[in-house]
């Protein structure tokens, strides 16, 4: 018993990797829109692809910062699917009485994940000292990519035929839309930083 949890604690990036691919397969048949499954599993592959280099050249983060960046990146596969408004999170919604599917604002927190291994990249290498301002620092870095990101799908939604942009905006007919996703992630990086703090 003690072998196999050595074993599963040493090999547990590989296996999140195992389980990320064996989703991403089975999620790219028959998707909602194959342009759509396209331009979201770009994002998570290209994150996937970064994080491999980072490890091979030794770059390694603890296994609880990989399960947080998993996480994501399984269920943002999933958007990629149904696309983020056609999710089935009915039941969530119906529970807290939304009048929307929040599955991108769920997403959206979890892209703030990434500010745990951030905190502990930084403070491995003590590149800032201070746990307080590397957090904020953290932090505001998950604020600003946020942002960018917005304008990166305002300009595909622009650029796109309307159907395939309006499903990658997925707005939901709500205006303040961009603010609140942006406000969801900063919200999912405070929560990292804590939770780093904590640990």
């Amino acid at each position: 018993d003690r072998d196999m949890k050595s074993m599963l604690v040493s090999r547990w990036p590989q296996l999140l990797l195992a389980f990320y691919l064996a989703e991403f397969t089975l999620l790219a048949f028959q998707p909602y829109s194959r342009v759509i499954w396209i331009t979201e599993n770009a994002i998570s592959a290209l994150t996937v692809a970064v994080l491999i280099v980072l490890y091979r050249y030794g770059v390694r983060f603890s296994n609880l910062a990989y399960t947080l960046m998993a996480i994501f990146l399984c269920c943002h596969t999933i958007g990629g699917h149904y696309t983020f408004e056609l999710v089935p999170f009915g039941a969530v919604t119906e529970l807290f009485g939304f009048e929307r599917n929040h599955f991108d604002r769920m997403c959206h927190f979890m892209v703030g994940f990434f500010a745990f291994p951030a905190m502990e990249f930084v403070e491995e290498r003590r590149l800032v000292r201070g746990r307080f301002f590397a957090a904020f620092l953290m932090v505001m870095a998950v604020f600003g990519f946020a942002a960018i990101f917005e304008l990166v799908e305002w300009i595909y939604a622009e650029l796109a035929d309307p159907t395939a942009g309006s499903a990658f905006l997925g707005s939901q007919g709500d205006i303040w839309d961009a603010q609140k996703d942006m406000l969801s992630d900063g919200l999912g990086a405070i929560f990292s930083t804590t939770l780093y703090a904590v640990w």
